[in-house]
Formats: C-alpha cells, structure tokens, sequence
C-alpha cells in the first residue's frame, strides 16, 4: 500500500513537469526564428534610410525623362524604299570640269552684290545681223551660296555641224561635260538625241532634262537640266529623309562622307569630287561616278 502511494504521488508531481517541459519546447521551436528575421528586417530599413539620406530628398523621385518623337518614330518603309535623286557635284566643280573641257565659263560667284544666287556663265557670238545672233553659244551654271545647283541652262544658235547633220563635237562636249558630271547614268541616253539634234524631253526620279528647237527657229536650240522634286512622292521623300527629322549618328563604325549617307541623311547637301577630277582625268567622263 505504501508502495503504490509513493507511485502515484510521483505521478502527480511529474505530470505538471512533463507538461510543462513539453509546453516549453513546442514554444521554443515555435518562435526559434523570429530574432534573427526581425534583425534581417531592421538591417534592411535601415540601410534602405541610409540610401535615401545619403542620394538627398530628389533622388526619391525619378525625373521624367524627354524623349524626341523622332528618336521613337516608326519608319515609313514606302517613303524609306523610294529613290531620291540629288545632285552628287557642286556649282563650283561642274564650273569647273566645263573650264577642263574648253568651255570658257567663268568662277562660281555671286551673280551681283544685292543678289544670293551664284552662277558661272558663258557667253559667245560668232556671227549676227542687225537684229540677232546668227551664231551663238551660251551656258549658265545657277545656283546658290552653299553650292547647290538650282538649274543648268544652255541655248546655241546656229550650231556648226558635219555632213550628216550631226553636232560638231566642239559643242557636244558641253552636253556631255554637264550630263557626265551629273552621275545620272540614265540621262546620258539623252546624248545621242542632242548630238542628232532631236527633240528630247526627260523626267525622271525627280530630275528632267529638255533639248528642244525654239519655237519659230529652224536653227536655234534650248538645254534646260536640273532637279524638279516637285512631285508628291519626291517631296514625302525628301522630307523623310531631312537632317531636320533625324539625328546625327555617333556610331564610329558608319562612314559619315559616304555618297549613300548623304543621299539619305543629308539629300540637299551636293558632294564635292575629289581633287583627282580636275587633274588628269577627262572632264566629260563619267568615271568620277564611282
């Protein structure tokens, strides 16, 4: 009897502790991790309140950031793929490659002191009556400052010509010196016309060339050539491709000088020919093309 006493009095006193040891454990296991979440939590804020102070009261904001529409613009690839013609040599080359071919024209200038437009020019009579020229050559170059050739123009009057009514070859040149240097290899089938001393007239690509009799002459002729980049698709063209719409690249890697990057990034801009074109090399050749 003493015996089982003693054991359930032992019972009844280790009971509580069990209960309590096992009430302590699950609690220890419960929250082991707290403390070192909660410190991971505070080093976080705080370097986070560090940064801030530190950047200063702006940087908190992001500032907006302006952004050109023509950094962003999709490009238009029915105006991309069009063809836009330009002149691809100066007023004052072209002036030059005449002189080189033994046309007498004079120095690319100003036409007068009050006016913008520049030319070189040249003019002869050979033979005339009271009231006109019987026999004449004339040729104007016309442009502006910057070199841009607006318009070339040409008109003889009583041209010399051979046996079979060709033009003398002396004239012809002049034809060919212009149209030559101009790099525009499909007008140079209009040659063949000029020397028969055929009517031509040729648009294309917003260039045109005319030689025609004038009206109530026999004998007289007229040579207009130049650009007309009057038509719709030539002026969405070069609009397009204007160094007002698009910035400069800085890319090392792409040629800046190129005839094709100033075709498309600076179209009105002509490209002087390089020095070898006015010593040796034949004028009237259309080598200088590339």
């Amino acid at each position: 009897m003493q015996s089982n006493r003693r054991r359930l009095i032992w019972a009844a006193v280790s009971m509580p502790v069990l209960i309590l040891a096992a009430l302590s454990f699950y609690w220890e296991i419960r929250h082991s991790g707290d403390p070192i979440e909660g410190f991971e939590d505070r080093a976080l804020d705080k370097a986070a309140r560090s940064s801030r102070i530190a950047a200063g009261p702006d940087a908190a904001a992001p500032r907006p950031i302006s952004i050109s529409r023509h950094l962003v613009e999709i490009p238009k690839f029915d105006l991309a793929s069009q063809f836009l013609r330009v002149w691809l040599v100066s007023g004052a080359n072209i002036c030059g490659a005449l002189r080189e071919a033994g046309i007498e024209v004079g120095e690319w200038k100003a036409a007068s002191m009050r006016n913008r437009d520049y030319e070189c020019y040249f003019q002869r009579i050979y033979e005339r009556d009271e009231v006109r020229p019987l026999s004449s050559t004339f040729v104007k170059v016309r442009g502006n400052e910057a070199g841009d050739i607006v318009e070339i123009r040409a008109k003889i009057v009583g041209p010399k010509t051979d046996d079979q009514g060709r033009l003398a070859p002396a004239v012809l040149r002049i034809f060919e010196t212009i149209v030559k240097q101009a790099c525009w290899r499909d007008f140079e089938d209009t040659l063949a016309s000029i020397q028969s001393l055929r009517d031509v007239e040729y648009e294309r690509f917003g260039a045109y060339l005319s030689f025609t009799r004038e009206a109530g002459s026999e004998n007289s002729f007229n040579f207009a050539f130049g650009l007309k980049a009057t038509s719709a698709s030539q002026a969405r063209t070069r609009a397009y491709f204007s160094t007002d719409r698009w910035l400069a690249t800085t890319d090392p890697r792409i040629p800046q000088a190129s005839s094709a990057s100033i075709a498309t990034a600076r179209p009105h801009q002509p490209i002087a020919l390089d020095d070898g074109a006015s010593t040796g090399r034949n004028p009237g050749s259309s080598g200088n093309c590339g």
